[in-house]
């Protein structure tokens, strides 16, 4: 009894570990990072993949068109300022902010929220401190992966599939 307890014993923490370690998610974690002037810019984020559907259909329910998107999936996509900054010529204080889009065919919605939490399903509007609208273009390249890329200019590139919008951080 003992041998077949301390089985199980095993087996729940390895499963337990298994869980914990965050590369092994079908969405693993990414980090895009640069010094942009004398500022840091670090976005963390996950990166689900195509896997063969229409990521931007609503009755998908990965990334619809019209619909707040936690820019990437698991936790909520968290975006780091070391100093002061200007994204698409607005203010934003330094600090650490909840990134979310609203995804769309011509013009995706750029919104930091002070928010951090899991997905975005604690969203909420009257806790955005920016919100920007910029254009959406068809990739040069289909992603499958959801990226995002930093410059050392400061634009930051979302991509994924057959789309991709940016904005610029100075």
């Amino acid at each position: 009894m003992k041998k077949v307890f301390a089985f199980f014993f095993s087996l729940l923490a390895f499963t337990a570990m298994a869980q914990q370690d965050k590369a092994s998610r079908p969405s693993p974690p990414a980090q895009a990072k640069a010094t942009v002037g004398s500022k840091t810019i670090t976005i963390d984020y996950s990166q689900p993949a195509v896997k063969g559907r229409n990521v931007w259909d609503p009755a998908g329910k990965i990334a619809p068109y019209g619909q707040v998107w936690r820019t990437g999936a698991n936790e909520t996509t968290a975006i780091d300022f070391s100093d002061d900054v200007k994204l698409e010529g607005k203010d934003v204080p330094k600090g650490k902010y909840a990134l979310f889009t609203i995804p769309g065919e011509k013009e995706w919605i750029i919104i930091l929220n002070k928010t951090i939490k899991w997905g975005a399903f604690s969203y909420k509007q009257d806790e955005d401190v920016l919100r920007v609208t910029v254009p959406a273009k068809k990739a040069k390249s289909f992603t499958e992966k959801f990226t995002i890329d930093i410059t050392p200019k400061g634009v930051v590139s979302l991509t994924w599939a057959d789309a991709t919008a940016s904005f610029t951080v100075k």
